[in-house]
């Protein structure tokens, strides 16, 4: 172990109670780490969370079709999924750090060309590449967190960088309900993509402040000899089945989160009548609930075990969805309803980063984390462009409603079929999955 990591390691205090006493046991490299990571996923929030606000201008503008409106969210999703591969397998080969900030630049650049399209096969286009980043810097920063971060503390920290989401996701809503209330709409998307660009600054400071983990650096000195990873390594050697099952478990999750990102803003517009105002405020409790709910994710999983965390989190969100889309309640209801949507959705997602960590040893982590990952994104993309096709037959509650509440059966079935693994120490990783750990 490098010897200023042993050091920080022995001088660690004893663990702390309370919801963010973790912050005080981590390390100046680790909390520099944790707030790159965080930044990360806030600012891919934020240009990714653009798409679903300006569903409804654009539809009025181009006279797109729901379909249409679908197939734009579904393409950059399955574009993520390859970004998350390519990201993934580069990461294991020239380093977490670096390709976290190609990928920053990559997206940051395609949201902001994204404002300059001018049809739906032009945005059709700007929007995939930008997936590919998107999934990119996704998939290395949950590696990168998780392989710096003590197993202790492991799932309240990465669960944590969940909230990052939230809070890219309120930047958006903030920004576009200032933009298209004081801009004719035909202006004011434009200028929506085009602070997409901003993110990018984040890369000078990632350069100066965030280092490799050792335990990383210490895997790639071994692949000079043993040679570096590829893709079909995630299928041998055992690892087939835990590769199967985290793909499906990952597709549920994301597929019943992506129906709700990607449709509620419309669905409250479109299906409710809201103002833009309106639409605002619903979404910010909703936002409010996402930012709180991957701080109990974190929590839950280091106190009862990541799967039990899954299990819970997804049956009480299909519950949720099936109140929220599917039954007959009032606005008041529906307003506060959101901060529950919101707190299991980000419930069920934050703790993805860890678990698929813990799944896999360092040689290939990085390569399998972005497979796991990102296939789940790409398969769970079909359920928000079914909600757009079934939406042409029934009210788009229901779509979503169905939609998301069959995703969340798959996580259930899935998260009870993989071992539990909290606690587990990625270091005795090396060839094979580690025991379980009780």
């Amino acid at each position: 172990m490098d010897q200023s990591v042993a050091s920080a390691a022995a001088t660690r205090p004893t663990e702390r109670t309370g919801a963010f006493s973790w912050y005080g046991e981590l390390s100046r490299d680790e909390r520099r780490t944790f707030f790159a990571c965080f930044s990360g996923w806030a600012l891919d929030a934020l240009d990714t969370q653009m798409y679903a606000l300006t569903i409804p201008t654009l539809i009025a503008l181009w006279h797109m079709s729901t379909g249409q409106a679908g197939i734009l969210g579904t393409a950059v999703l399955i574009m993520s999924a390859l970004g998350g591969w390519l990201a993934g397998m580069l990461s294991d080969r020239i380093g977490r750090v670096r390709v976290l900030q190609i990928t920053i630049i990559w997206f940051s650049t395609f949201t902001f060309l994204s404002g300059l399209t001018n049809s739906f096969e032009q945005l059709l286009f700007t929007r995939s590449l930008q997936g590919l980043g998107f999934g990119g810097e996704w998939a290395v920063g949950a590696v990168l967190i998780s392989e710096v971060i003590n197993p202790r503390l492991r799932g309240r920290v990465v669960g944590a960088i969940q909230a990052g989401w939230a809070v890219g996701y309120g930047i958006a809503v903030l920004l576009s309900t200032v933009l298209f209330s004081y801009l004719p709409p035909e202006y004011a998307w434009r200028v929506f993509f085009f602070t997409g660009f901003l993110p990018s600054l984040a890369v000078l400071w990632i350069r100066r402040n965030v280092k490799e983990a050792p335990i990383y650096l210490e895997a790639r000195e071994r692949a000079k000899t043993d040679g570096h990873a590829s893709l079909l390594d995630i299928f041998r050697d055992g690892h087939f089945g835990t590769t199967f099952k985290a793909s499906m478990l990952t597709t549920g999750i994301y597929g019943g989160n992506y129906v709700m990102i990607t449709w509620l803003p419309a669905y409250l517009k479109m299906s409710l009548g809201l103002s833009v105002l309106n639409v605002g405020g619903y979404l910010a409790v909703n936002i409010l609930g996402s930012f709180c709910g991957a701080f109990v994710n974190g929590f839950l999983a280091d106190r009862i075990g990541r799967r039990r965390t899954f299990i819970t989190c997804a049956c009480l969100q299909a519950a949720a969805v099936a109140v929220y889309t599917l039954a007959p309640i009032t606005s008041a209801a529906t307003f506060l309803l959101g901060f529950v949507l919101g707190t299991l959705q980000s419930g069920t997602a934050a703790g993805t980063g860890a678990f698929l960590a813990e799944l896999f040893p360092t040689r290939i982590r990085g390569t399998a984390q972005g497979f796991t990952g990102n296939s789940g994104r790409a398969i769970g993309s079909i359920f928000p462009s079914l909600v757009g096709f079934l939406s042409a037959t029934v009210p788009l509650g229901v779509a979503m409603g169905i939609c998301a509440i069959s995703a969340y059966v798959v996580v259930v079935l899935f998260a009870s079929l993989l071992p539990e693994t909290r606690g587990r120490d990625l270091r005795s990783m090396t060839v094979a999955p580690a025991a379980r750990v009780q």
